[in-house]
């Protein structure tokens, strides 16, 4: 996710700088590693100071310094080519930031779950000396239903499923085994292709849910998890979309499932980073150094006489062989191309709008959920908070929850102030944790449908027709225009380790044609 760095809701900058069914060798690894002593601060300084009136001549442009876009850079460099790195905002990581709290911790603003096959992103932050634990796991979930607060176990016969009526579940059930076998069948590399493609993405998740999930309490479920995953309303999505997205939750010679993508222990939401997430972007950028240009929003990429490209950006030209854009389809669509993309990739960018979504972290002295029996999961059918986690760091030196904001919810408080979304989501912690939750020490709210260079997340999604009809389109390189970021991964897309995947997949697709 982007912003113009962490911000309040109000817009103010602070001062420093993926659930059911229950509920989401690299360039110079040991300079990478010596290069964070400079830090992030160093990054800044050098970015803004060469940024000013500065033209620069290189092998390959890069618009956007999240996670594909650094990833791509640093393989690029280490195969001895010249890179320049633009980036919008006054901060590198994208859809990974880091929110900074009163007491000087830091908690994640965006993106911060890995989990089992999410193996790219794993091995960049290993290789970046950041460390992982486990997200907080122990005790009940919460189920909220009907107004009706029921504490259930997560390793009982039925898992981390919410325990609804045995008719509920078992229809949930046989839908999840449904999805899972239909997934099977769509290739992640051209779902397009798939035999039963054309009449899955001629219906929305919605109307294949009615079909199937046949008992209100095995909708419920499938709805929520539905919003937990995508941030958006079944009625938004093509079912063909949903199996996609289901498949490539896994990586190969791992099949996806929909599990994976729900569950906390063995799911995606399975481990945290040491210190947040946004370290693995801050650290990469500070071994690239002064490639990374922050504050140059791009506005026009021309090719030129030659045949090189010319990107201009806010305070700086930089001509290329080649140009590697890594930002969201909708963004990479504000951008001026000259000649004109070809209509197919602009219809694409045109219909693959950023879902809806906000978290919201509350601060306590202490997790004092934990010494309720409660790991701080819940599952909701009412308020503004659906879904939430502990987001405490692991020495417990404060407590957190972290809740998330999502679709609907999300966009009918997109125009609200924050001391209202601080209310509403306080309402919702104490009725799911008590009296305690409606005093935290500190508040931090991030609203990526309200971020300039993101405006919405976590991922670009795609209705009924998108992906039979423009789907092609997403990857193939224009000339010497290439496609990455997390949307163009064909395993977790939406994700971190879907960023890093891209970004690697695209450098290898830049060096075969330079």
């Amino acid at each position: 996710m982007a912003s113009e760095g962490p911000h309040t809701a109000s817009g103010r900058p602070h001062t420093a700088n993926e659930r059911p069914l229950s509920r989401r060798s690299l360039l110079g690894r040991t300079a990478a590693v010596t290069a964070v002593a400079a830090g992030a601060t160093a990054l800044t300084a050098a970015s803004a100071g060469t940024a000013a009136a500065a033209t620069r001549d290189v092998d390959v442009a890069i618009v956007g310094a999240g996670l594909a876009g650094l990833t791509a850079a640093r393989d690029l460099v280490a195969a001895g080519r010249t890179v320049a790195v633009l980036e919008a905002r006054g901060r590198v990581g994208g859809r990974v930031l880091g929110l900074t709290l009163p007491n000087g911790e830091v908690t994640e603003g965006g993106g911060e779950f890995i989990g089992p096959t999410q193996t790219r992103i794993k091995a960049l932050a290993d290789s970046l000396g950041v460390g992982t634990f486990a997200t907080y796991n122990t005790g009940k979930n919460l189920l909220y239903k009907d107004g009706k607060r029921t504490p259930y176990a997560t390793d009982g016969l039925l898992g981390s499923v919410p325990p609804v009526d045995v008719a509920g579940l078992a229809n949930a059930a046989a839908v999840q085994a449904a999805l899972d076998d239909m997934a099977k069948q769509v290739p992640v590399d051209a779902p397009w292709t798939a035999a039963k493609a054309e009449e899955w993405d001629r219906q929305t998740f919605e109307t294949w849910l009615r079909a199937n999930a046949v008992i209100p309490s095995a909708k419920f479920l499938l709805d929520v998890a539905c919003t937990s995953i995508f941030s958006a309303e079944p009625r938004e999505l093509s079912l063909l979309f949903v199996l996609f997205y289901i498949a490539a939750a896994g990586e190969p010679g791992t099949p996806g499932t929909l599990e994976r993508l729900t569950e906390t222990a063995n799911g995606a939401q399975e481990l945290r980073f040491t210190g947040g997430s946004q370290q693995v972007p801050e650290r990469l950028a500070a071994a690239l150094g002064d490639r990374v240009v922050l504050n140059a929003p791009v506005r026009t990429i021309a090719r030129s006489g030659g045949g090189s490209y010319v990107v201009t950006a806010d305070g700086v030209t930089v001509t290329a062989k080649r140009v590697v854009v890594a930002v969201p389809p909708p963004l990479a669509a504000r951008i001026s191309y000259d000649p004109l993309l070809p209509a197919a990739r602009d219809q694409l960018t045109q219909r693959l709008p950023m879902a809806s979504v906000g978290k919201a972290i509350a601060v306590y002295d202490t997790p004092f959920w934990r010494a309720d029996g409660l790991n701080g999961q819940v599952v909701s059918d009412t308020g503004v908070i659906s879904s939430t986690f502990d987001n405490s760091p692991p020495d417990t030196s404060f407590g957190a929850l972290m809740g998330f904001i999502e679709a609907d919810r999300m966009r009918e408080l997109d125009a609200a102030g924050e001391a209202e979304v601080r209310a509403a989501v306080l309402k919702d912690y104490v009725t799911y944790f008590g009296a305690k939750a409606a005093s935290p020490t500190a508040f931090v709210l991030q609203r990526w449908n309200n971020e300039r260079y993101t405006r919405g997340g976590p991922v670009s999604i795609a209705a009924p027709g998108v992906l039979t009809r423009y789907g092609r389109a997403l990857r193939e390189p224009v000339g010497g225009i290439h496609w990455a970021g997390t949307e163009t991964s064909v395993h977790w897309m939406g994700f971190m380790d879907g960023a890093v995947r891209s970004g690697e997949r695209v450098a290898r697709e830049v060096l075969a044609v330079l």
